[in-house]
């Protein structure tokens, strides 16, 4: 009985060279499967695996780095907004002789200021913002708005007043609280 390659050969579809090429392709594929061969493409297909395994690693932490920067900058530029918007606004010539209490970074800080001044802090037309170890003195609006950047900025706003309504029948209405009582 003849083999397949044989008859193939008789039949003159096909030709010597084409079957040489055959076995020998056939005996290199027997010979690489004895050798091991088989064992290095496993091990190149394992390299494959882990250098794009470190491809993806490292492009993760790229990426994480990369927003970390980008808020750093954010936050930068943020300061320097807040910082360009009370050095604009903010007013001079507070000085006085009034001594006008606030906190700030949790310590209680004196302010000198005039008695135009205090009573605008009091009444919430003026606000008291603090950036850097340094206070500012801004309108009320002024403060508002930088109040919806940061509102750790503001130190204090008070609210506007409204003219009260004393009701008559109050046994304690000759008895006001005075709004600018310094602690």
């Amino acid at each position: 009985m003849s083999s397949l390659q044989d008859q193939l050969l008789k039949a003159g579809l096909t030709t010597k060279q084409k079957a040489r090429q055959a076995n020998s392709d056939k005996r290199r594929k027997n010979k690489q499967k004895r050798s091991g061969a088989n064992v290095e493409a496993s091990l190149q297909e394992q390299v494959k695996q882990d250098l794009a395994k470190q491809q993806a690693q490292k492009l993760e932490k790229d990426k994480a780095l990369n927003e970390q920067k980008k808020a750093e900058l954010a936050k930068k530029e943020q300061h320097q907004r807040i910082l360009q918007i009370l050095t604009h606004h903010s007013l001079s010539d507070i000085d006085g002789d009034l001594e006008y209490n606030y906190t700030f970074d949790g310590k209680i800080k004196k302010l000198h200021v005039s008695k135009v001044i205090q009573d605008a802090l009091v009444n919430g037309r003026l606000a008291l913002c603090g950036l850097d170890e340094k206070t500012y003195v801004v309108t009320a609006e002024t403060a508002e708005k930088l109040a919806t950047i940061d509102p750790q900025v503001v130190l204090l706003k008070n609210d506007r007043k409204q003219e009260e309504q004393i009701d008559e029948d109050d046994p304690y209405a000759d008895f006001q609280i005075p709004d600018d009582l310094m602690w």
